[in-house]
């Protein structure tokens, strides 16, 4: 009979029990070493000049120490779940250790005796034991009735030869067994006096745990979308973004997102009043806030501090974790609505958005100058480098001055001087070359329809070979950015024909761009190459393209071999063709046979012949008509 085996319990347990505790204790080590050990550039924290020094500073604090592990609540709790959870481990491989064969028939330890006991000892145990737990002293307890058969079948093992052979040989008193099967639960489960308990338990378990745990999962994973951006964050955009949506207004936008709804919330009436302090210094600054809800007002406030370099005016330690959660975000959150814009199809929106990307990373606004982004430069200075001889009003002007010549610096260090020196080291310098092509033709023309391809090359040239692109200079931005470029295709009219974030570090990369071509004719298409973290360093360039007529293209002719296996029957039409035969009558088969010889026979008549040929005219005609139903996106120049 099956039994409750303790043994196939723990083995059960133990590899149950492994399937989290191993992938936990690598994570929880993972930590512990990025804590403890990982180096500064594994964290990003990083300091090329004295300007990063202070955030690379924040990144270590945040990033390494027992503290900041012991800070994190997920942390904590997963640490002591699987602390807890090792030590049940442990005490189930000890058990194992004592009691470690599944299902195993030992008669010596079942009637509790030396494997050499005499047959003396095992008449006398098997009488005590079969007192003890005799179905007469222990009515309804089947766990007394079960150790009681199986002392009995021990007894017969020890004092039978033919069940002592049979044990010895198979492991069994009654023989040779086909399969031994046993249900991997602790036996005290059949003890009466644990029914309550364990039933009480179980349905805690199937009723209350396991389908709360489904829901919360479901209910959070279910509230986001791509790039793990909330789903009501994605409404939000669509509802505030169009064609016509301006920088300025951006920030307002920013602040609405779902994510920061439950965060952003004041909770005293001291955040309302510091909010309503910063938003009198920065009135003059800000569009006029389309959405007065306290949400989208303190988040707006918050991105202007920060785009305006004056976060030292925010004395609120919540108030300064606010704003950093918000610019955590920010990333994910920008290219979501750059996803929108796409969806739109408006171009100059996604501009927008992808420089606004570019004002957050370097803490920035759109009327400031892109020479701020240089290190210890400040208004004083970028007036000074705007006039005179050698005067630089962008930072790639100013990049491209004889270092002699570099205005701005007068009072500045030797050791300033050589952080702006080493700042020019590291901005992005590009050169980009585009190619217009259809795959595996000969020559570079594309005709009407052709898949055509816009590769574009950009080469980092301050770079040297084999070196690549690193952490984005931003001193200002609390984390690490890695550097990318958007790619941006579109027509003249504003339609997107592509735009995709690149974020290849090499010197070198390609990105191709695929579409149909247009009507026959000359068209000129707008390239945008954008930074994802810098201001002033966005190119635009034209993508010429001239289709040409298909119709001179040699008659493409189908092999008559290819042309038949169109009219030969499919798989499928074989397979029910035969069942249909086989299911008809001889007789009805019969007829059938003689009267599709008879029409093969037959001449076709005149009617059926105009048939056929207006059928093969409608192909025709459709074929030729296919392309004319295609969506016009291109515009003729």
């Amino acid at each position: 009979m099956l039994q409750y085996d303790n043994s196939a319990f723990y083995f059960f347990a133990l590899s149950f029990l492994t399937i989290y505790l191993v992938p936990s204790w690598i994570s929880i080590f993972n930590r512990f070493y990025s804590a403890l050990f990982a180096k500064d550039e594994d964290l990003g924290a990083i300091s090329r000049t004295t300007a990063e020094q202070r955030k690379a500073e924040e990144l270590k604090k945040e990033q390494k120490g027992l503290a900041t592990l012991l800070s994190s609540r997920g942390f904590v709790i997963n640490l002591v779940i699987t602390a807890v959870l090792t030590l049940v481990f442990v005490w189930l491989a000890v058990s194992v250790s004592q009691d470690g064969e599944v299902n195993s028939f030992d008669p010596f330890s079942i009637l509790e005796i030396d494997s050499g006991a005499d047959a003396k000892a095992i008449k006398k145990a098997y009488r005590s034991l079969s007192l003890k737990y005799h179905p007469d002293k222990n009515p309804g307890d089947r766990a007394a009735e079960a150790k009681f058969m199986m002392v009995s079948k021990a007894y017969e093992a020890l004092t039978n030869e033919e069940a002592r052979e049979n044990w010895e040989k198979y492991g069994n008193p009654d023989g040779k067994q086909s399969l031994e099967v046993s249900i991997g639960l602790p036996d005290f489960l059949l003890d009466s006096g644990n029914r309550n308990v364990v039933l009480m338990i179980y349905l805690i378990i199937m009723v209350g745990v396991i389908p709360f745990c489904v829901w919360t999962y479901y209910s959070d994973s279910s509230k986001f979308g791509e790039k793990d951006v909330m789903y009501d964050t994605y409404s939000w955009y669509h509802y505030t973004l169009d064609q016509h949506t301006l920088i300025r207004s951006l920030p307002e936008v920013l602040a609405g997102s779902a994510e920061f709804r439950k965060r952003n919330v004041p909770k005293s009436n001291e955040d309302k009043q510091a909010i309503a302090q910063l938003m009198s210094n920065f009135k003059t600054q800000m569009q006029k806030p389309k959405f007065n809800h306290p949400v989208c007002v303190k988040g707006n406030v918050l991105m202007h501090a920060h785009l305006l370099r004056e976060t030292d005016k925010i004395t609120n330690p919540t108030l300064l974790g606010d704003l950093k959660y918000m610019l955590q975000r920010s990333t994910a959150l920008i290219d979501a609505m750059i996803s929108v814009c796409q969806h739109q199809d408006s171009i100059q929106t996604a501009q927008n958005c992808i420089e606004f990307g570019q004002y957050v990373t370097q803490a920035l606004w759109h009327k400031d100058s892109s020479l701020l982004q240089l290190p210890h430069f400040t208004q004083e200075e970028v007036k000074h480098c705007a006039t005179g001889n050698g005067a630089a009003s962008g930072i790639t002007e100013y990049r491209n001055v004889p270092d002699n010549d570099k205005k701005g610096m007068k009072n500045f260090s030797d050791e300033q001087k050589a952080d702006v020196k080493k700042y020019l080291e590291i901005l992005p310098d590009i050169s980009v070359e585009t190619k217009v092509f259809v795959d595996d033709d000969e020559d570079d023309k594309v005709y009407e329809g052709d898949l055509c391809t816009v590769r574009v090359t950009i080469t980092r040239n301050n770079l040297k070979e084999g070196e690549k692109a690193g952490l984005v200079h931003a001193p200002h931005f609390p984390y690490p950015k890695q550097e990318a470029w958007w790619i941006i295709l579109g027509t003249k009219e504003g339609k997107i024909v592509n735009i995709e974030k690149i974020p290849n570090p090499n010197r070198v990369f390609e990105h191709n761009i695929k579409f149909l071509a247009p009507r026959v004719g000359d068209y000129e298409f707008d390239l945008y190459i954008k930074s994802n973290a810098y201001v002033g360093l966005d190119q635009k360039h034209k993508v010429n393209l001239t289709t040409l007529d298909n119709s001179v293209l040699p008659e493409y002719k189908i092999h008559p071999e290819d042309a038949e296996l169109d009219d030969e029957p499919t798989l499928f039409e074989e397979m029910l063709n035969a069942n249909i035969e086989q299911d008809s009558d001889d007789d009805d088969s019969d007829d059938e046979e003689e009267t599709s010889a008879k029409d093969a026979i037959a001449p076709k008549s005149d009617a059926d012949l105009k048939k056929e040929q207006l059928k093969k005219a409608r192909q025709q005609n459709d074929d030729d008509d296919s392309d004319d139903d295609a969506e016009e996106v291109y515009a003729q120049k």
